[in-house]
């Protein structure tokens, strides 16, 4: 007997088929969607309140800023009496990128330590070893010199490096971050520097300073206890050596140029630049 099917002849249909489990569940899919989407936003919400940043950006610039700020005052501290010290103003830069998408900017803030003799690497390994053991701060020799390695916590790097003939850097960056509320540099009442820095200005003949400029950090000593800096800028003078009566035996560096003593816990800085001279004078952090 042939099996072949005669044409236009249909099989016989029987019943449907039951609908199988996926139908079921397929109705389900979307409310589900939408709890998994409302409980991981939750989770989301909770660990950015309670979990503390685990990178670089989730901690903007307002944050950061404190940390750089104590690890000035901590750098301050760990150069001790090895030199004349004096704070640089706080340096915001924009226009770096957190994401291909986002905008952000860096904090760096600096410590010129002015010091005796060309020991570059006896005064970072000086630093290295004052500062907290959790920083990790150690000396490394490059081939462009001896540097400084740190990392203050928060995610952020602290440096040191040779800036000219007896004259080290000292800094405290945050890298890119989302600036947020942005950076606000502590405040503080200028104490026995603003002396100092009256006494150099009128040394070298130089009206007095109405308004230095103040730039602060707090010290590790305990609350309340700031490092500051005042700084004055006039015409250059001939000479510098006006300031000799003034610095006396304490003096660190003596040079056409440059000018620097630190009697006690305060620092003077006095630096001809072309036709201005720049005056900084300071007060430290106690050791």
């Amino acid at each position: 007997m042939s099996g072949a099917v005669s044409t236009g002849w249909a099989p016989p249909s029987g019943p449907g088929e039951p609908p199988g489990p996926t139908r079921g569940w397929a109705r389900w899919l979307p409310a589900l969607t939408v709890v998994w989407a409302v409980l991981l936003g939750v989770l989301v919400w909770v660990s950015v309140r309670d979990d503390p940043p685990t990178v670089r950006e989730q901690r903007d610039l307002a944050q950061a800023g404190p940390v750089v700020d104590r690890a000035v005052g901590e750098l301050l501290a760990a150069v001790g009496d090895a030199g004349a010290v004096a704070l640089a103003p706080a340096r915001v830069t924009p226009g770096c990128r957190i994401t291909p998408m986002e905008d952000g900017a860096a904090l760096e803030r600096a410590v010129a330590v002015e010091f005796a003799g060309d020991d570059v690497r006896g005064l970072l390994e000086r630093v290295a070893a004052r500062l907290p053991g959790d920083w990790r701060a150690g000396v490394r020799v490059t081939g462009e010199g001896a540097r400084l390695w740190g990392d203050a916590g928060g995610f952020v790097a602290v440096r040191g490096r040779p800036a000219g003939p007896g004259r080290v850097l000292l800094t405290a960056d945050t890298g890119c971050r989302p600036v947020g509320a942005g950076y606000r540099p502590p405040t503080a009442s200028a104490g026995p520097e603003g002396a100092a820095l009256a006494d150099a200005l009128r040394a070298l003949g130089l009206p007095a300073a109405p308004r230095p400029e103040l730039t602060a950090a707090p010290c590790p000593a305990g609350e309340g206890t700031n490092t500051r800096t005042v700084r004055a800028t006039g015409p250059a003078p001939a000479t510098l050596a006006a300031l000799a009566p003034l610095a006396g035996d304490s003096t660190v560096r003596d040079t056409p140029e440059v000018y620097a003593w630190r009697s006690g816990a305060v620092s003077v800085v006095v630096e001809r630049a072309g036709d201005e001279v720049r005056l900084a004078a300071s007060t430290g952090c106690p050791a």
